[in-house]
């Protein structure tokens, strides 16, 4: 394949991959809002475990049809990787619960210079000027667009610290994995869904309990309730595929910076749905900083030179996919 196609192929995928991440992501945003605002299902541990059930059973079936090859990923990787990932699901919780709304928001964008330090150290990579510049500006586009009230005590902080690092290290780490040991998306979800799902089926009840004081074999569940909750897992397949193929493809960093793009989406369709409360000069100011600061990273990043690794010192392990693995030396 001539270059220039293939580069064309890989954008074209890069672009599917990220419009694939955002639509699902602003549409579990959505439902799960209804769900929880309409019916009252506040168990958003449990839930969780529920998502990580759907998207168990489709990587069984894709893994029965054939889509999905055998693969191998070392227990103690395992293990690592759903506690990071199940310790940030449960401190964002309990950051929301225990944190004002504006110091909420502060500690989901820290999560950029986080990410940033862990492939710093980790992976040796190094930023560019331009690039450095450009994640400062979407922080402060987002910033300016959603940080409103900030207040600080100190088990709030505690919480929101454990929050920040486990998902910056659970994100670190679904590049991380699928690069060493060369596993495709659907491979690095077969070997984690489960056991993600298990545990927080088993610990979620206990967890939204002491949240909510609220018992979810208690709850009321009508035939509409039912119906969210079965949408809610099923768009969350496709998030979680979608965040793993992201993040395969590009880094936690990237992620993170253009996911800000749903955070901005979030934001309008609110407006448009429920009305223009909220909706003033200073939001309207913070959007346009954070658009511009995303293609300006997008820009940046994808010159040479813009984010590159000093030293590749990863091992190439088992081929068992390439869907999101393609190991071409960029990072």
């Amino acid at each position: 394949m001539a270059p220039s196609s293939k580069a064309e192929k890989k954008a074209a995928v890069d672009a599917s991959a990220w419009m694939f991440n955002v639509v699902t992501s602003v549409g579990i945003i959505i439902v799960n809002k209804a769900l929880m605002a309409t019916y009252g299902f506040s168990f958003a541990t449990t839930l969780t475990g529920l998502h990580f059930t759907a998207t168990t059973i489709m990587t069984l079936v894709l893994r029965w049809l054939g889509y999905i090859q055998p693969s191998h990923l070392p227990l103690p990787d395992l293990l690592r990787f759903v506690l990071f990932a199940n310790f940030s699901i449960v401190g964002m919780n309990v950051s929301l619960m225990w944190n004002s709304v504006g110091f909420y928001q502060i500690a989901k964008l820290s999560m950029i210079p986080v990410s940033c330090l862990l492939e710093i150290v980790l992976d040796k990579v190094r930023y560019s000027r331009d690039t450095k510049l450009s994640i400062g500006l979407v922080l402060v586009g987002v910033g300016v667009c959603t940080v409103t009230d900030v207040s600080v005590n100190t088990k709030g902080f505690i919480a929101a610290l454990v929050a920040v690092w486990s998902t910056s290290l659970q994100q670190y780490y679904v590049h991380h994995l699928q690069k060493k040991y060369s596993l495709s998306s659907f491979n690095l979800l077969g070997h984690t869904a489960p056991v993600q799902a298990g545990s927080l089926l088993l610990l979620g009840p206990f967890v939204d309990y002491w949240l909510t004081n609220k018992r979810i074999d208690a709850f009321n569940y009508t035939l509409p309730s039912v119906i969210f909750i079965t949408l809610s897992c099923t768009i969350a397949i496709g998030t979680n595929l979608s965040q793993f193929i992201c993040i395969g493809r590009f880094t936690a960093v990237s992620f993170q910076v253009l996911g800000h793009m749903k955070t901005i989406l979030v934001l309008i369709l609110g407006f448009i749905f429920f009305g223009k409360e909220g909706l003033n000069l200073h939001v309207v100011v913070g959007m346009i900083i954070a658009v511009a600061g995303m293609i300006w990273y997008g820009n940046a990043s994808s010159k040479p030179g813009g984010k590159e690794r000093r030293s590749l010192s990863l091992p190439k392990q088992q081929k068992s996919g390439t869907d999101s693995t393609e190991l071409d030396g960029k990072v």
